[in-house]
């Protein structure tokens, strides 16, 4: 279970104690907020994330407005809620890889920017072996041939019909030295190759572009479910609409300003020749 769904259910617990300290079935409760039972049973079970409307009349329905402030404040702990790589790592990162890969089986359109490497579902094994060993810096299990195989395992999705997976890279992650020079070289035929595929698109933000804002951290968008942002000390999972929205337009604004099919093919090109002239 990961540590999004235990805060989830912690908060449904604290719903469920107030609703019973106010002497309320949860028919009555339902009655009175004008909900129907089944969102009651979701929310005490940590099946549904409750709303900030939501918690507000939950604390005026259980005569608890004092607790109105600590109940949001709870609901901020989910909205941006941290899965820390000390944790998730604590076993390795093979269980960290199939985990990545239900979340992307579960998705339709799956939209990845990545400004500093090439996304792990494009990734060659060996380039992925290099990234994977850079993960060092968490002091973590060493279990790269399984966490690899993982990874590998998860871009069979990519030639899956019905399924669309649009990738946004700027074009100084093809130049990144994360592997050595022959490596590389490999890596950016591998994207060349992916360029056309049906369930595919590949956009590249070129050096020349006129940036709509800064190149940020990468992200992970999920249909319009929520969005995954990994940073140094933690993995981020943001299902708040609000947030949802807010990595949306930033995408939009991202896929403006990049190029895709012949233009990326030249781009990736570049990057090619740049590694000859070593």
């Amino acid at each position: 279970m990961s540590d999004f769904q235990r805060a989830r259910e912690a908060l449904g617990a604290r719903l469920h104690r107030l609703r019973a300290d106010a002497g309320l079935t949860g028919r009555e409760m339902a009655s009175r907020l004008g909900w129907p039972h089944s969102k009651i049973s979701k929310l005490e079970n940590g099946r549904q994330t409750a709303t900030t409307a939501d918690l507000a009349a939950w604390a005026e329905a259980t005569g608890r407005t004092d607790l109105s402030d600590a109940l949001r404040s709870d609901l901020a702990g989910l909205e941006t809620h941290y899965r820390s790589w000390r944790r998730r790592l604590a076993g390795g990162h093979q269980h960290v890889q199939r985990e990545a890969g239900m979340e992307e089986r579960s998705a339709h359109i799956v939209r990845a920017y990545e400004p500093t490497v090439v996304p792990g579902l494009l990734q060659t094994p060996d380039y992925a072996r290099h990234v994977l060993h850079a993960a060092a810096l968490h002091q973590s299990p060493r279990d790269t041939d399984e966490a690899l195989r993982e990874r590998m395992r998860r871009q069979e999705l990519l030639y899956e019909s019905g399924r669309c997976f649009r990738f946004i890279v700027w074009e100084g992650a093809l130049h990144a030295r994360v592997c050595p020079p022959d490596m590389l070289r490999l890596q950016l035929d591998r994207l060349d190759g992916l360029i056309g595929l049906d369930t595919v698109s590949i956009a590249i933000i070129p050096f020349s572009a006129t940036l709509p804002l800064s190149l940020r951290h990468g992200f992970w968008i999920h249909d319009r479910s929520f969005v995954t942002v990994e940073t140094i000390n933690a993995s981020l999972h943001l299902d708040d609409q609000a947030d949802v929205a807010l990595y949306l337009r930033a995408w939009e604004l991202y896929e403006q300003v990049t190029v895709t099919g012949t233009d990326a093919r030249h781009v990736l090109a570049a990057a090619r020749h740049a590694l000859g002239a070593i």
